[in-house]
């Protein structure tokens, strides 16, 4: 075979290959949820205090301690609807601003997460506190659409996995925050 026949093969072999990547990732659902839920021993308005204030979000954050270093910045009111963080950080965690859109004391608590670096988008982040034997049961969920590149990165690194990973790393340092 000559060179150009094997630059051909390799460009129609790559072809066949994304060809292939879109079409599984297409199959995939238009949207997405990522859910973790934990128990603690406490009750719900203590874990929803702790989840309204914004301020308060930094003694347990995954994501504080993947950016030690990363600009914040609070709204006029730190709890409630309406108040918001915007942050400013690394690779690992991005631009972007979270505000609470929904609180129900004790039981529930919606924000909105409009990301602006790694990627542009908008989803919603939830939580839930349901008294269970032993304390308190927390679900913690994000969900949103999924475009095709969400789709395409979800079949190469799992985004329940990853995603879930910092929900659990975050479940647990609230935990210890809240049974204190």
């Amino acid at each position: 075979m000559t060179a150009v026949g094997w630059v051909l093969a390799f460009i129609a072999f790559d072809i066949l290959v994304i060809g292939i990547i879109v079409f599984l990732a297409s199959r995939k659902p238009d949207t997405f949820r990522v859910e973790r839920r934990a128990v603690m021993n406490t009750t719900p308005e203590a874990i929803y205090d702790q989840i309204n204030d914004l301020v308060a979000w930094q003694a347990w954050s995954p994501w504080a301690e993947k950016d030690p270093n990363a600009k914040g910045t609070f709204g006029p009111s730190s709890a409630g609807v309406g108040a918001w963080f915007a942050w400013d950080g690394n690779k690992n965690i991005g631009k972007g601003t979270m505000t609470i859109i929904e609180a129900k004391r004790p039981q529930h608590l919606a924000m909105r997460l409009d990301f602006e670096k790694p990627f542009n988008g908008t989803n919603r982040a939830d939580f839930e506190m349901k008294p269970v034997e032993g304390g308190t049961e927390v679900t913690w969920a994000i969900s949103g659409p999924s475009p095709l590149i969400s789709k395409v990165m979800d079949l190469l690194m799992n985004m329940d996995r990853m995603i879930g990973r910092d929900f659990e790393r975050g479940l647990a340092k609230l935990k210890a925050v809240v049974e204190r």
